[in-house]
């Protein structure tokens, strides 16, 4: 007992906060998102309509020590949409506003990611699972938990200018059958300008990765770079993105997907209390099934998506979103794509 408590002194002083524990301010948000999904594949098989229901609910916790430094962090105790909850690690804010996230850090090349307008909703359908063409720009960045992502203050060395860097490191975890995260590392920046009335921000990321497997052949990682750039004039948004790299997966097949290249763009704009969005999506990849042998074969997704937002109440949202998807598997354009639509609202607090 002796011991713990010397611990727990220790931790205490630390941190530089009070000798006398009180509560942390605790903050709940959520949302909650109900729907119609249609789907209509070119393989031919008949057409489907289905509901989905997806919720989330999460607590973050936050403190201030006398020293000035914020101390952050939260958790999900429900969420619908993957099957799972997520926790996060510790943020610890400094008095000149930087930032340090520690356990569960992330990778900052995803953290510095452009945002393309597409699709409203949740439209969607399911390709062959042996299409392996990436459709994200942070298809790449993966981390462990055992790592820690530190943000710049605004402004850093220019106005306008925000870094990030990360590192994440080997959780010991033994790859079996499949492949496990070794370490990791990334940086991003993101800088924020004006032309005339014009907003212009423009972000950029570089992450590399290393992996083990189950010794039968060599995997060579996952690595990549994307820039992104999008301008805002009064309600009319529009931006673009373009990512590059090579990665690493496992699962029931261990697979490397080499040279893939994402390329995406959109716009928004808004009236009133009705977003209207347009977007368009390219990727291609060449996967392989044995670790450290490059693809040789290409697969493709083309995704165009539109959609209609209307702010009914604050906090509603009504959604109608549109997608078509075009599949080419292993270099030969298959019957896996098609059309879907969704119409639903979404609730959030």
């Amino acid at each position: 007992m002796k011991k713990e408590l010397l611990i727990a002194s220790a931790l205490v002083s630390t941190l530089g906060a009070a000798s006398v524990a009180n509560a942390v301010t605790a903050t709940m948000s959520g949302s909650y998102k109900t729907g119609l999904l249609g789907q209509s594949a070119d393989n031919g098989t008949a057409d489907t309509t289905t509901g989905l229901q997806e919720g989330n609910f999460t607590v973050s916790l936050s403190e201030t020590t006398d020293g000035g430094i914020g101390i952050a962090s939260s958790f999900m105790l429900a969420n619908e949409s993957d099957s799972g909850t997520q926790t996060a690690g510790v943020t610890l804010t400094f008095t000149d506003g930087s930032k340090l996230d520690v356990i569960n850090g992330g990778n900052a090349a995803k953290t510095h990611d452009i945002s393309v307008p597409g699709a409203a909703g949740d439209p969607a359908l399911t390709v062959t699972a042996t299409n392996r063409a990436q459709t994200g720009l942070d298809f790449f960045g993966e981390a462990s938990a055992v790592g820690f992502e530190w943000h710049s203050a605004s402004d850093f060395m220019a106005d306008g200018l925000k870094i990030s860097a990360s590192w994440s490191g080997d959780t010991g975890a033994a790859p079996v059958s499949t492949v496990a995260l070794e370490s990791s590392w990334g940086v991003g920046a993101t800088y924020v300008t004006s032309a005339g009335d014009t907003s212009v921000t423009i972000g950029a990321g570089l992450a590399d990765s290393e992996w083990k497997d189950d010794d039968v052949a060599p995997s060579t990682g996952s690595n990549g770079f994307h820039v992104g750039i999008s301008a805002v004039t009064g309600n009319l948004t529009v931006a673009a993105g373009y990512a590059n790299g090579d990665k690493v997966a496992g699962g029931a097949t261990e697979y490397e997907v080499n040279d893939n290249s994402v390329t995406s763009v959109g716009a928004k704009y808004v009236t009133g209390d009705i977003t209207l969005s347009i977007g368009f999506t390219s990727g291609e990849g060449k996967d392989s099934t044995t670790l450290g042998t490059a693809g040789t074969t290409e697969d493709a997704l083309d995704t165009l998506g539109a959609g209609i937002s209307y702010a009914v109440a604050s906090g509603v949202t009504a959604n109608i979103g549109f997608k078509d998807i075009d599949s080419q598997n292993d270099g030969t354009t298959d019957t896996a794509g098609g059309t879907s639509w969704y119409v639903g609202a979404s609730m959030s607090f």
